[in-house]
């Protein structure tokens, strides 16, 4: 018997016995508290459909921008090895400078501001 037929029967014998154990063992009996829209065993306060803050919303698209950002220039490092490394290093240079300018002008224009 080859190893990897042996793994791969285990696994599917594993699986087998832990999914018959599930079904045999949960409790199928749902409290009311269960079955309320909030698990917590608070009554919701308010409505949900209350309007969005639009500066928390602008505030996490910034952080969503600048964080792909650094995602995207953390292989810079390795920009050396390449067969053009000035190229590559102009255009991320060109990125930085385009998002700090935008950036700028987000502040400069008072969209940071938290508190109005």
């Amino acid at each position: 018997m080859n190893m990897i037929t042996f793994m791969l029967t285990l696994s599917l014998a594993l699986s087998i016995v832990l999914t018959t154990l599930n079904f045999w063992l949960a409790q199928m009996n749902p409290d009311p508290e269960k079955l309320s829209p909030y698990e917590c065993g608070f009554d919701p306060l308010g409505s949900a459909r209350l309007p969005f803050s639009i500066r928390f919303f602008l505030v996490a698209i910034l952080f969503l921008l600048f964080d792909l950002e650094i995602a995207l220039l953390l292989p810079l490092p390795w920009a050396v090895q390449l067969q053009s490394p000035t190229l590559t290093l102009i255009w991320a240079s060109t990125i930085i400078i385009l998002l700090t300018l935008g950036l700028i002008y987000e502040w400069m224009q008072g969209g940071l501001e938290w508190a109005e």
